[in-house]
């Protein structure tokens, strides 16, 4: 798919997030559910998939013909990045194919010692073609992005940066200033627990929305509810 047949599809849908990590219930070390979370995810309607490692990115592309934003997590001992944060990230992701490719866009020391704008330039020199969706935490990390030649913004980090606005919700407060001031896509995500959430990041402006913790991940799900019960 070219670009603009991919901005075309995700455009004011859905977009699930299939991911589980190895702390998690769903994990399984020599294999992996993730494309059933997908497929589901595609019969419910939605438009995209984003997804974790090279293995579930191959394997739910077997399964559906969605848009796949992939992304590698993975933690480097003293640095707090770990979306996606090294070209050896990036090479597996292309060679698994994905259609957009997710990496952190914060302003945090970086394990290669380059700063973000010095990293996507390198991508974009070595892999013109790509699509690099920039996850942010801050209004001025998605500026930052858009000038240093991301293809999409996602707020996917809004909260989880020591700096960042901790709030319970999603921050619809970003999502519109974003909006108002960048020319290329802005994806909505983060903490958007409801329908009625994902609606009114629509509304506002967003190009897409990421629902991930609220569909495919169901020990947070009852937790939820549990900790509702409870009060």
């Amino acid at each position: 798919m070219s670009k603009k047949e991919i901005f075309q599809k995700i455009k004011r849908k859905l977009i699930v997030s299939c991911q589980a990590l190895p702390e998690e219930p769903l994990y399984i070390e020599n294999g992996t559910i993730m494309p059933l979370m997908a497929l589901a995810a595609k019969q419910a309607g939605a438009a995209g998939i984003r997804t974790n490692g090279k293995r579930d990115v191959e394997e739910i592309k077997k399964l559906v013909d969605l848009p796949i934003i992939g992304l590698i997590k993975k933690k480097y001992e003293g640095f707090e990045q770990y979306i996606t944060v090294t070209m050896k990230e990036i090479e597996d992701l292309i060679e698994a194919k994905s259609d957009i490719i997710a990496l952190d866009c914060t302003m945090r020391k970086r394990v290669d010692r380059k700063t973000i704008n010095e990293f996507i330039a390198e991508i974009k020199e070595k892999y013109p073609e790509i699509i690099l969706m920039a996850d942010i935490s801050t209004f001025e990390e998605g500026i930052n992005a858009e000038k240093a030649g991301a293809d999409l913004i996602g707020t996917t980090l809004s909260g989880y940066t020591p700096y960042s606005k901790k709030i319970e919700g999603p921050d619809f407060e970003l999502v519109e200033r974003l909006v108002k001031e960048v020319k290329i896509p802005v994806i909505a995500e983060g903490r958007i627990h409801e329908p009625k959430q994902a609606k009114q990041m629509l509304d506002i402006g967003a190009y897409a929305v990421v629902v991930g913790g609220a569909i495919t991940r169901p020990f947070e799900i009852a937790s939820r509810f549990v900790a509702e019960i409870e009060k």
